[in-house]
């Protein structure tokens, strides 16, 4: 609000008295020839006064406290609106720290708008730094004009180990040039950001092992023994002390039928198989009571069947020498299958 000044100005008008004095006689003790000749002098008189003051200016009250002064208006031209410049919305899908299992193949899309003033034609999504998940770059946008929006969409693989993963991604114009994106990370990029690790139930060979189908060398077995059967058995030995002088709470015990190169193997229910997973275990000869494990020799095998047909997984040949084999094998190249593992042991030679 503009406020103006009015100054008041005040006329001051002063009357100025002219002081009469005597003016002397030409002849001293004579009078003039006219009527006033007798007097001693003329005598001019002005009026008397009282003389005023000046006039003065009171001083002005200040503005109150809300009164401001209006700015004048910016000379400064507006900016100018950028041709390439995009403008990040959201995650369409796969939100950051999403788990998934090791290996999967996965499509991370992201919503973007053209905040430019070009049209984006022969543009482009590229890898710019992190983990790449083989993503493809770069990957083609199509043709998106000023103030619309785009689902950018990348084919992606989670990596094979467990941990956390994040990959940066940016867009680049159809001369090479990569563009700023409002909102996005460092107001350049984007992201996708997940954790990868086994999610599958798992498969307990120890807890499933009633379940299996036992054969041995003379026919099949039931679960549970006994241990004095010369057909071989199967049974748990929980919490037995073993040749390294552990006492597991899990522990399995497969016998061969008590003949030379005697085998025992066993097949589990069907089971579909998750990318990353592990058949872990150790194996190994129970302790005599005195804390020896004899003269025991054999092959321990980890198999699966599928299709009717038996695939070796991994095989392991043991003495009892007071150490047992620790065993992992990762069965991610199976991951979809459905399949049925298989357990064996035979006897490498004599029955004794």
């Amino acid at each position: 609000m503009n406020n103006r000044l009015h100054l008041i100005h005040i006329l001051a008008v002063t009357v100025i008295g002219l002081q009469a004095c005597n003016l002397p006689s030409d002849q001293p003790g004579g009078n003039n020839g006219d009527a006033a000749s007798t007097a001693a002098a003329l005598t001019i008189q002005a009026a008397q006064g009282t003389p005023q003051p000046l006039a003065t200016f009171t001083s002005i009250a200040p503005l109150p406290p809300s009164a401001t002064f209006s700015a004048p208006p910016s000379l400064t031209p507006p900016p100018t609106q950028a041709c390439d410049l995009g403008q990040y919305i959201k995650d369409v899908n796969v939100p950051d720290g999403t788990t998934l299992p090791p290996g999967t193949a996965f499509t991370k899309t992201w919503r973007m708008r053209n905040t430019g003033t070009c049209t984006w034609s022969g543009y482009a999504v590229v890898f710019d730094s992190g983990d790449s998940m083989s993503g493809a770059s770069p990957t083609a946008i199509g043709t998106i004009g000023p103030g619309q929006e785009v689902d950018i969409s990348v084919n992606l693989t989670a990596p094979a180990s467990n941990g956390s993963y994040r990959g940066y991604w940016r867009i680049r114009n159809a001369s090479g040039v990569l563009i700023p994106i409002q909102g996005g990370f460092q107001s350049k990029s984007f992201f996708v950001d997940i954790k990868v690790a086994v999610t599958s139930p798992g498969f307990d060979l120890h807890t499933r092992a009633p379940d299996a189908s036992w054969v041995g060398s003379a026919g099949s077995v039931t679960f549970g023994g006994p241990d004095t059967d010369a057909n071989g058995f199967v049974m748990y030995k929980n919490n037995e002390k073993l040749e390294d002088g552990s006492t597991p709470a899990k522990v399995l015990e497969i016998h061969p039928q008590w003949v030379n190169d005697g085998v025992m193997s066993g097949i589990y229910p069907p089971y579909t198989v998750t990318a990353g997973e592990h058949f872990k275990g150790r194996l190994g000869f129970l302790s005599f009571p005195d804390g020896s494990c004899g003269v025991g020799n054999a092959v321990f095998q980890f198999n699966y069947k599928e299709s009717g047909t038996i695939h070796p997984l991994g095989s392991w040949t043991h003495s009892c020498d007071g150490t047992m084999v620790n065993v992992d094998v990762d069965i991610s190249s199976l991951a979809g299958h459905t399949v049925q593992f298989t357990l064996a042991v035979l006897a490498n030679g004599p029955a004794s």
